[in-house]
């Protein structure tokens, strides 16, 4: 007998594409999807616990979906992700409307946790982050139809030292080419369109499988998946990008010119402090090289600010490099004390006030320079993947090469035919705001 099963995902995309393994797993065993928590038999919340604020909104969910089982149809209410992981003894002591919690690394086993909790047994699987299978799993996307992300690799061996992943998801592993592909031509067959690559770091995809970088043998891989049109790649670090990778990239027009680069900061001093493994001046000349390679690169970026021990000079030079860069797209985060780290044991903590200001300064930096990079569109002609239509601004919207989901701007536009999310249309700028674009579709003529 399957019971219905309402899921709320919370964190990055590389949670997501787990929680969509899950959905999998279980749909296959019979179980039934609602996105109704009300109506279901069993709530699962996959949660961050990345930073301060992803916690927080992780233990808020929980809390909201233990309601269900006082106020709705709920059996079991299931715990996993980072905060299980991180927080195991925690969350089952403190909320007794746990039933289970499951680690980064035991998700692949969610049925049989399903079916113990049913049989009345209270679930701890956790400590396994290195050992889960990462291939050859079933999944259900929850993202647009013409849209999934591709997960090819998982854990991370950076060691930053104000970050708890490599502890939460474990040492760096890759999927082989040969799964990947068969996942894309799997997602291609459903209609995907545009698949978005995503790991810890997809720039070091392949060291530990092929002994040596091997991103660029995977893109040239999926760029033969017939029915995808865009690959985009995220979370590429920079000293992982190699002269062979940004020559596949400038040679396949799959692969669209967006660059995710996290610099973290730009005085080197604080990227010392952080652990990172570039410095400010050869970040400058990789930079430099995207552009002679790709003349129409996106850069895309985040930044930390408040790091401990983070001086005035120091921030100051952080914003000299966001103003030389000119980075299209950029994040700025306040720092966040994370117990377990190197960084929380650091003297001179910023103080929350001054970590909140430089944040603000950073963005309302980077708001300037996208409103002038916006400037420069007007006018052009651009391709949009659309996604719908905005009924209360009557336009269709979408994005461009530059945007990625969920993280960056829209392109709204008025169409001279009825379209379908999916559809890939020319849009010509006619207007601008300090992020989004407006124009108009082009007419399409055909012979």
């Amino acid at each position: 007998m399957g019971f219905k099963i309402a899921v709320a995902s919370l964190g990055c995309a590389k949670n997501l594409v787990d929680t969509e393994n899950m959905l999998g797993l279980l749909l296959e065993q019979g179980h039934a999807l609602t996105i109704e928590p009300s109506k279901a038999d069993i709530i699962i919340v996959n949660t961050c616990g990345f930073i301060g604020d992803a916690k927080k909104e992780s233990i808020d969910t929980i809390l909201e979906m233990a309601e269900y089982k006082e106020n709705g149809a709920c059996r079991a209410l299931i715990v996993t992700g980072c905060l299980a992981e991180r927080y195991k003894e925690e969350v089952l002591e403190s909320i007794e409307e746990v039933d289970a919690v499951v680690g980064t690394g035991d998700f692949d086993k969610i049925v049989e946790v399903v079916d113990s909790v049913l049989a009345g047994k209270r679930v701890a699987l956790y400590g396994h982050a290195d050992l889960y299978a990462m291939e050859n799993l079933p999944r259900v996307t929850t993202t647009p139809p013409h849209t999934a992300y591709l997960k090819i690799a998982e854990g991370c061996d950076n060691h930053c030292t104000y970050c708890v992943i490599p502890a939460l998801r474990g040492k760096f592993r890759s999927r082989s080419i040969e799964d990947i592909c068969t996942e894309a031509r799997e997602l291609a067959q459903n209609g995907v369109k545009e698949l978005i690559l995503i790991a810890q770091d997809t720039t070091r995809y392949g060291t530990d499988l092929y002994g040596d970088y091997a991103l660029d043998k995977l893109l040239q891989a999926l760029c033969a998946v017939e029915g995808i049109y865009w690959i985009r790649l995220h979370y590429m670090y920079p000293e992982a990008i190699t002269d062979a990778l940004l020559e596949t990239i400038a040679a396949n027009d799959k692969i669209l010119n967006y660059f995710d680069i996290p610099v973290q900061h730009g005085a080197d001093s604080v990227l010392r402090r952080m652990g990172r493994r570039t410095n400010a001046a050869q970040m400058r000349l990789l930079f430099q090289k995207i552009r002679k390679y790709c003349p129409d690169a996106i850069l895309r970026t985040s930044v930390i600010v408040g790091f401990p021990g983070e001086t005035r000079e120091e921030f100051d030079t952080l914003l000299d490099f966001v103003r030389e860069v000119r980075f299209d797209r950029l994040g700025a985060f306040a720092y966040s004390k994370e117990e377990g780290t190197p960084a929380a044991r650091m003297d001179h903590q910023v103080h929350h006030q001054t970590k909140k200001a430089r944040q603000r300064r950073v963005m309302e930096l980077a708001q300037s320079i996208s409103a002038q990079k916006n400037d420069a569109r007007l006018g052009s002609t651009v391709e949009v993947l659309c996604e719908g239509y905005d009924e209360e601004n009557y336009m269709y919207y979408g994005r461009s090469y530059a945007d990625s989901p969920n993280v960056d701007a829209l392109v709204y536009f008025a169409a001279t035919r009825d379209l379908k999310a999916g559809e890939f249309v020319r849009v010509k700028v006619l207007c601008v705001e300090e992020y989004d674009l407006i124009g108009e579709m082009e007419n399409e003529f055909t012979e």
